[in-house]
């Protein structure tokens, strides 16, 4: 009896790892896609991030997937814009960017983002671009898109630029034009038609 028993025990427990078993291989199968999906999802984002202690950043963004399943292939995406504000170490607002999409390399530490984008830095310079790369390990801004570089004084066009994280020293690596900005000297503060009017003046 005792023997029939023993038996009757280790047929249920080969029967449950055969069950098991199987079990775990559907999970392989159906986990050929997981790296397809985000590991997080989040809506209407507004966090600050911090580097070396001091908070850095502030981001907003109607969604942010991550995909961090893989270390070495690791990213976040968002796929309906973004909008950065970087600060200094006083916590003041210094560089502003955001564009219609952005992606960014976790192990790489380098941000991309394409269509539309838009800088503005601390001295009120404006550029505009469709792809902007950001890589925060050797704390520089590229592209190599057309840029348009907007000053109260004139804009310039050219292809491909340079500059450190605060857009304050920057190199144009082809400069296609430079315009002046003609403002109207008899427009009275409140003249907000006329003091907005500017006449863009070849300078080629």
């Amino acid at each position: 009896m005792l023997v029939a028993r023993t038996l009757s025990v280790l047929l249920c427990g080969a029967i449950l790892l055969a069950a098991c078993s199987s079990k775990k291989t559907d999970v392989a199968v159906d986990a050929t896609n997981v790296y397809s999906m985000p590991s997080m999802y989040t809506r209407n984002v507004n966090t600050l991030i911090s580097d070396s202690g001091i908070t850095r950043y502030r981001i907003e963004a109607e969604e942010w997937l991550m995909y961090e399943q893989n270390e070495d292939s690791a990213y976040w995406y968002f796929p309906k814009g973004i909008y950065v504000e970087q600060f200094d170490s006083t916590f003041a607002a210094e560089t502003i960017i955001q564009g219609d999409t952005a992606t960014f390399y976790k192990k790489d530490q380098i941000w991309r983002l394409d269509r539309n984008v838009h800088i503005e830095n601390i001295e009120g310079r404006r550029f505009d671009t469709q792809q902007l790369f950001w890589d925060q390990k050797k704390r520089i801004i590229y592209s190599d898109s057309a840029i348009r570089i907007t000053t109260d004084k004139e804009v310039i066009e050219g292809l491909g630029f340079m500059s450190n994280e605060q857009i304050t020293k920057y190199t144009i690596l082809r400069t296609t034009g430079i315009f002046t900005i003609e403002r109207d000297t008899t427009a009275t503060p409140n003249d907000t038609t006329a003091a907005d009017v500017a006449e863009a003046e070849s300078l080629e």
